[in-house]
């Protein structure tokens, strides 16, 4: 094994160099050139696509693609497509629409769609003038993007609004160009983006060349131009709502009434407790990220968003509220997703479009609807388990499969393990003292009473 120093050139040698010059890292170098080899896409020519999706590529990393079916979305039935490595996720999902279809199903409406992006500018001017002169700017602006948005346009999409944002009481001589946008059925960074740097060009050369700024007030620094994926304009709501006796059935212990309020408290307690709303929010972004996942979306920055969104007011907290009004059970969430249907990986990655295909190739704001559903569902499946049964108990069922195969289990054992845990308590103790006495040991102990 060599030792590890600084590398120059790296991206330039080729995947084959590459995975040689990693390989010898380790202490079987061969059998680590051969296992990376082994998920390499047999078609050359996918996998040259697969290399192309980023930078210094030496193998693929497989990740589960699932299904979690049954869903009804404003009258329509859905299958998702789930990319996920937890299977307690799309178990979760899964239950929660079957469970919900039944009850008219979920429910969505978007709230709005509009994208910001930032030009962020130090400069020692009369601000007032600036103000001024600000819708001559704003018309020099729009003209300087033409040849960018008129596609974007033709499609319904383009610049909403561009504002002049005064920071100097944050940051000495700091301004931003604030500007919204709607790019319709596309995830719209390189739009924005390219779009923000004209506008840095043409602030330059407006200040340069207007008659109306002396000449201390010509120079401008431009710190830099790009979108942010805090997105509060662009939000989707998704709920459920039944009768508060049709609760009833989740759970042999609590009745309607029972259920919805210790639910309620549950919500009630993420909203007012940091710790718990991190976590609660982790589950919704579950179901989102495997479907932003699926469809060749930036989870990365649906997740910034969100968080964002959820400290909105100063401090951080539920992204989901309950009401119970009348007897009736309605749970809501209102999220920021800026997602999209077309451009980057969507239209790249053949699973990204065969899911996308699979959901009625919807556009953008369908999407942002599907996927908060998606997020909604895991994240009351996740609610009704603590307040029930508790969390671990469907979770190391679902994670039972895992236990086995780091135990290296053959298909017989699996199925014996399967009927033996059906209604026990899984741990990785059990389990292995379990394929122990299997594989060593006398099978009189294995069928005690149940755990």
């Amino acid at each position: 094994m060599k030792q590890k120093e600084i590398i120059c050139g790296f991206s330039k040698l080729t995947k084959g160099q590459k995975l040689d010059y990693i390989a010898g890292f380790f202490e079987d170098p061969d059998e680590f050139v051969k296992e990376l080899e082994s998920y390499h896409h047999p078609d050359e020519k996918k996998q040259k696509l697969f290399d192309e999706f980023s930078e210094n590529t030496i193998s693929n990393y497989l990740i589960p693609f699932g299904i979690a079916p049954n869903f009804v979305i404003d009258g329509e039935v859905y299958h998702l497509p789930f990319v996920i490595e937890e299977s307690s996720v799309v178990a979760a999902a899964s239950k929660s629409a079957k469970f919900w279809s039944e009850k008219g199903g979920f429910h969505t409406e978007i709230v709005s769609v509009k994208k910001i992006g930032q030009v962020h500018f130090i400069w020692k001017g009369n601000k007032k003038k600036l103000f001024t002169l600000m819708p001559d700017l704003k018309e020099r602006l729009i003209d300087s993007t033409r040849d960018i948005t008129a596609n974007m346009e033709k499609r319904g999409g383009g610049i909403i609004g561009i504002e002049l944002v005064d920071m100097t009481a944050e940051m000495d001589d700091y301004f931003q160009l604030k500007a919204t946008f709607n790019t319709v059925d596309s995830m719209g960074a390189n739009f924005i983006n390219s779009c923000l740097e004209e506008f840095a060009i043409e602030l330059k050369d407006f200040l340069r060349t207007s008659p109306y700024f002396e000449e201390q007030e010509r120079e401008v620094e431009i710190v830099m131009s790009i979108l942010s994926n805090y997105t509060p304009d662009c939000v989707v709501k998704a709920w459920v709502e039944c009768d508060v006796k049709d609760l009833g059935k989740i759970d042999e212990s609590l009745n309607g009434e029972q259920f919805a309020h210790k639910f309620e408290r549950a919500v009630r307690i993420a909203q007012i407790d940091t710790h718990r709303a991190t976590t609660h929010n982790k589950g919704i972004f579950n179901g989102i990220d495997a479907v932003a996942l699926a469809t060749g979306n930036d989870f990365r920055a649906l997740e910034a968003g969100g968080h964002t969104y959820a400290a909105r007011d100063g401090k951080y907290k539920s992204l989901t509220d309950v009401e119970i009004r009348n007897g009736r059970f309605k749970y809501i969430l209102t999220i920021p997703l800026a997602m999209g249907s077309v451009g980057g990986l969507t239209t790249l990655h053949p699973l990204a479009k065969r899911s996308l295909e699979l959901l009625g190739n919807p556009g953008g704001k369908d999407l942002m609807r599907i996927a908060a559903v998606a997020g909604l569902s895991n994240n009351f499946g996740a609610i009704k388990s603590l307040i029930t049964q508790g969390i671990q108990k469907g979770h190391m069922k679902m994670h039972l499969f895992n236990i086995l195969n780091t135990m290296e289990a053959n298909p017989q054992e699996k199925e014996k393990s399967v009927v033996h845990f059906a209604e026990r308590k899984v741990s990785h103790k059990a389990v292995s003292a379990f394929i122990e006495k299997l594989r060593y040991g006398s099978l009189k102990e294995i069928h005690s009473p149940k755990q």
